[in-house]
């Protein structure tokens, strides 16, 4: 897998920039939001070749009707007591949770890691509904970085959908009933793609 970094991210501190005004936010339906900010993470290459290499990604396998399949990207996750893989992460979720304390009303507790490698891995479509986001609103953080790759949003029961090129660097927030109310994927591509980390931050009880 490689990934071609980008000449302006050279020399740049590895961490999170400000949010504040420079958050865009989308209103959608029924209660639901998605928030955008572009290049919010500085140093976002180090940070690519860091956890690449010194995460221990796993592949897994589900039941798909009546047979198992590989699931089309590696994975790790860490809890609310692990030790999260660069302490640039932890800079993260400390920004998150200052900015988006009085709206969630909790802090962002675990860290889901995604390695999408090529274009033919994926996420299909899907709500963050395993466990409370099932029932209450609440917010899923994702910080992207890597080769940007399409995430697409739809209402659930059909509508419109929603597409946002995530790049290197972006942070992209799906909060209020969007879990609930609407599903999100990214999808295969058939274009030479270089390979893209996602990182997703949630609260207690949100998978």
């Amino acid at each position: 897998m490689t990934f071609q970094g980008s000449l302006l991210d050279i020399g740049t501190d590895i961490g999170p920039g400000p949010l504040g005004t420079t958050v865009r936010r989308r209103p959608l339906t029924e209660g639901a939001w998605v928030d955008v900010r572009r290049g919010w993470f500085g140093g976002a290459d180090v940070l690519f070749d860091r956890l690449l290499t010194g995460v221990a990604w796993r592949a897994e396998r589900r039941q798909m009707y009546e047979r198992v399949v590989e699931v089309p990207r590696l994975l790790c996750f860490y809890d609310e007591d692990d030790r999260l893989p660069h302490p640039a992460l932890d800079a993260a979720r400390e920004a998150l949770n200052a900015h988006y304390a009085a709206e969630l009303g909790e802090p962002l507790r675990t860290a889901g890691l995604c390695l999408y490698r090529d274009g033919r891995d994926s996420v299909a479509w899907h709500g963050d509904t395993i466990g409370r986001g099932s029932t209450e609103d609440t917010m899923v953080a994702i910080l992207s970085i890597g080769t940007p790759r399409a995430l697409a949003l739809r209402p659930r029961g059909g509508g419109p959908t929603v597409r946002y090129e995530v790049g290197h660097g972006d942070l992209l927030v799906m909060g209020g009933s969007c879990q609930r109310t609407w599903e999100h994927a990214v999808p295969k591509t058939a274009r030479p793609t270089g390979p893209r980390i996602s990182i997703q931050f949630r609260p207690r009880g949100v998978r």
